[in-house]
């Protein structure tokens, strides 16, 4: 069931997807969030890290190249990373570049600071 959904194993989605090309995404987040791109772009790369994902599974552990439900589960997992990774950038560098301003209210979020 599990395999026919995702067109290859659990490790190798584990190991491939989640592992090596979730962590090119975080990269990709963060030096999209560097640059003050916008999150569009981020959903962007995504879509080719994922059609990259699919072919590594193929050509390496002979998973489905054509698995729709494949490629729609990889690319949700891998633009969830990046988009994670980008907005944790973006929080810190607004708080950092802009300390007088902005304070961090939590992981996730910012505020304007409040009289000095």
């Amino acid at each position: 069931m599990m395999q026919s959904l995702l067109g290859t194993s659990l490790g190798v989605f584990i190991g491939l997807t989640v592992v090596i090309i979730g962590g090119a995404a975080i990269m990709t987040g963060r030096a999209l969030a560097d640059g003050w791109k916008p999150p569009w772009q981020v959903v962007a790369a995504c879509f080719g890290l994922a059609l990259v994902n699919r072919f590594l599974v193929y050509a390496l552990f002979g998973g489905e190249l054509l698995s729709l439900s494949g490629f729609i589960i990889d690319f949700v997992v891998i633009t969830a990373l990046a988009l994670i990774a980008h907005r944790l950038t973006m929080v810190h560098k607004m708080v950092a570049q802009y300390p007088w301003r902005y304070e961090r209210q939590s992981l996730w979020t910012y505020r304007e600071r409040t009289g000095a």
